[in-house]
């Protein structure tokens, strides 16, 4: 039988994959559909067929980038038996997972997509949404840290919690701007400077 009309077969995964890398890098706004087509090796009408549109692609590639990349970042957080070392670990391992050379460098959840102005509402929904759940990890392992009498009582869990969330944020931009991880690591030790303020130094 002719094998015309019959849809490209392609490894969706690894074309998945290979579009999660791309909007790392350049975005949601900045890539375009030719660019996405060479880079999963497929053509328009697959991409389509497989994801729907290119923000539904870009909202799956954001999924597997969340069950694929910096996992051993949020590892750290719930593995480490104090508070303390849950976020130091956290900060540590972020440091190196932003600043790799074989993959691109930052965070694709804080870079991906910013302005509602400019970019669907559904994606910065999803990102907002994406950012808030770790936001909530962060809190909760130090409300671990109060109800274990690790920290006080009167400890803001929540202020906290923004406060190392949006040294990660940072973090990010430093790795795609071309910081070390050297450089990213003396963040690193700026931030718990900031928590022995906050726990206080015989809570450290």
């Amino acid at each position: 039988m002719s094998e015309r009309g019959r849809p490209r077969t392609f490894d969706r995964t690894a074309a998945l994959r290979r579009a999660m890398e791309l909007f790392w890098v350049k975005g949601y706004e900045g890539t375009s559909i030719a660019e996405l087509t060479t880079a999963m090796g497929i053509n328009s009408p697959s991409l389509y067929a497989a994801f729907g549109s290119k923000e539904a692609l870009f909202l799956e590639a954001t999924e597997y980038y969340t069950q694929a990349e910096g996992t051993e970042i949020w590892a750290a957080l719930e593995k480490a038996p104090t508070a303390c070392q849950a976020i130091e670990n956290f900060l540590r391992q972020t440091a190196k997972a932003y600043s790799q050379t074989d993959r691109p460098q930052g965070c694709l959840i804080t870079l991906g997509a910013l302005h509602q102005d400019s970019t669907s509402s559904a994606i910065c929904a999803d990102l907002r949404r994406r950012r808030a759940e770790n936001q909530v990890a962060l809190q909760e392992r130090l409300e671990r840290g109060v109800t274990d009498g690790e920290l006080p009582a009167g400890f803001d869990c929540r202020a906290a919690a923004i406060f190392f969330a949006t040294v990660q944020h940072g973090m990010s931009i430093q790795a795609r701007d071309g910081a070390s991880c050297s450089a990213l690591m003396a963040t690193v030790a700026g931030a718990m400077a900031a928590w022995r303020t906050m726990a206080g130094a015989d809570k450290t």
